[in-house]
């Protein structure tokens, strides 16, 4: 972790890490983090499950006060996801089976122990993108 970021930053960067762990522990392999397509389009995890390609939101939150993590994922956010999707698998080149997750993480850095919740296939890609093959 870099200690020059702002605090939210850090704390995303805490969610992320955390969320990696979960994944692993599932038996999930990770294939990226943080993976840039371009300057505006950023993946927090890039996994596989089995078979099947997982483009992983992480929304973390110190409460939810404010509402679900889940409900950050708005149709912005799940727009820019369905094109950084889009790009990685014209990339690959290969059909593959892929989906949506998101992975809420509420907790504090330094209290440790986030309750984690894993929103399979949470959204579909976005209408106005075709599948590269």
């Amino acid at each position: 972790m870099r200690f020059s970021e702002p605090f939210h930053l850090l704390t995303g960067l805490w969610g992320e890490g955390e969320a990696e762990r979960f994944l692993t522990a599932k038996g999930y392999k990770i294939l990226s983090r943080r993976f840039r397509v371009t300057v505006r389009d950023e993946v927090d995890l890039i996994a596989r499950d089995g078979d099947i390609l997982v483009f992983v939101e992480v929304k973390t939150r110190k409460t939810e006060s404010y509402g679900r993590p889940l409900s950050a994922v708005d149709r912005k956010k799940r727009h820019v996801m369905s094109r950084a999707a889009i790009r990685y698998l014209k990339k690959l080149g290969d059909p593959v089976t892929f989906r949506f997750d998101v992975i809420e993480v509420i907790g504090r850095r330094v209290s440790g122990n986030p309750e984690i919740r894993h929103i399979e296939n949470a959204f579909q890609l976005d209408r106005c993108y075709a599948l590269p093959w």
